[in-house]
């Protein structure tokens, strides 16, 4: 019998506050879950606004603490609610002058799992992310799911291969990418890291990113999110550039032992020969 998981994930339109953006996902995952998705993720910062297009202080206000702060717990009775493991990506106050990107990892039973913090924090025209984020100091977590086990990478992340490999050393299966990327700067990108990442590292990815432009900027997030398999193909349509848009997709995980034992990539490293990558 195939192992075969129903994803979903959302790629969403800002609505102007918290809450009503919190809500709206709340009604995604619950259509999710009538369609039959067993795991759901949302893309990077779900619960505000980009605002790393400017520099501002009032934009602190954002952060909340994790597991305890409100979002989590509210996505914690909504994982009980509808038996899906839910990836929640949040700005995280760990305490004072302490800030991360952060996913929060939500077993089906509404157990918080752990917590993955964005290790690459860019620090460029529109992506002013150094100023408000310390970079993440918790390593690379797989996180054992109701559904297998499940990585996370969040979006400047995706630029660097050596995460997606440990991600992949660590037993992933399938990896959340939460983003938030404009039509100008990467789009051609897009396409193409996502993919190589799924085949270099033998496992699916759900690479998600925002859609339309905030009132913080001019960034237009062109969404097309996706998942894709371990052989770089495509499962089902990529999502429009312009709408919100909530996918689900059915991951054959059996495709995964079967790509490892044809192209045999984890067998063939060399790790004994890697020193210089990890040189500064």
């Amino acid at each position: 019998m195939a192992n075969v998981v129903r994803a979903a994930l959302v790629q969403a339109t800002w609505t102007g506050d918290t809450e009503s953006m919190v809500a709206k996902h709340e009604e995604h995952a619950r259509e999710a879950a009538r369609q039959g998705a067993k795991i759901i993720g949302f893309q990077e910062v779900f619960n505000a606004p980009y605002f790393c297009q400017v520099q501002e202080p009032e934009h602190y206000s954002w952060a909340e603490p994790v597991p305890d702060g409100p979002t989590v717990r509210r996505m914690r009775a909504l994982a009980r609610e509808t038996g899906m493991v839910i990836v929640v990506p949040v700005f995280e106050v760990e305490q004072s002058g302490f800030y991360y990107n952060t996913a929060a990892v939500i077993d089906a039973d509404g157990t918080f799992l752990g917590k993955y913090r964005k290790h690459h924090i860019p620090q460029v025209k529109g992506f002013w992310e150094k100023y408000y984020f310390k970079p993440g100091n918790l390593g690379w977590p797989v996180f054992d799911t109701a559904v297998g086990k499940v990585g996370v990478y969040i979006c400047y992340d995706r630029h660097f291969p050596e995460g997606w490999r440990q991600l992949g050393l660590n037993g992933a299966q399938l990896v959340y990418n939460p983003s938030a990327t404009h039509r100008g700067l990467s789009s051609y990108l897009w396409r193409l890291e996502q993919p190589a990442a799924a085949v270099a590292n033998e496992y699916f990815v759900a690479a998600i990113n925002r859609v339309g432009v905030e009132e913080y900027g001019d960034n237009d997030f062109y969404g097309t999110s996706y998942f894709v398999d371990p052989r770089g193909q495509f499962v089902g349509e990529v999502a429009g550039d312009k709408a919100e848009e909530l996918l689900v997709r059915d991951l054959d995980f059996d495709v995964i032992e079967e790509v490892r034992q044809q192209w045999a990539f984890y067998r063939d490293r060399r790790p004994d020969a890697y020193e210089g990558l990890v040189q500064p």
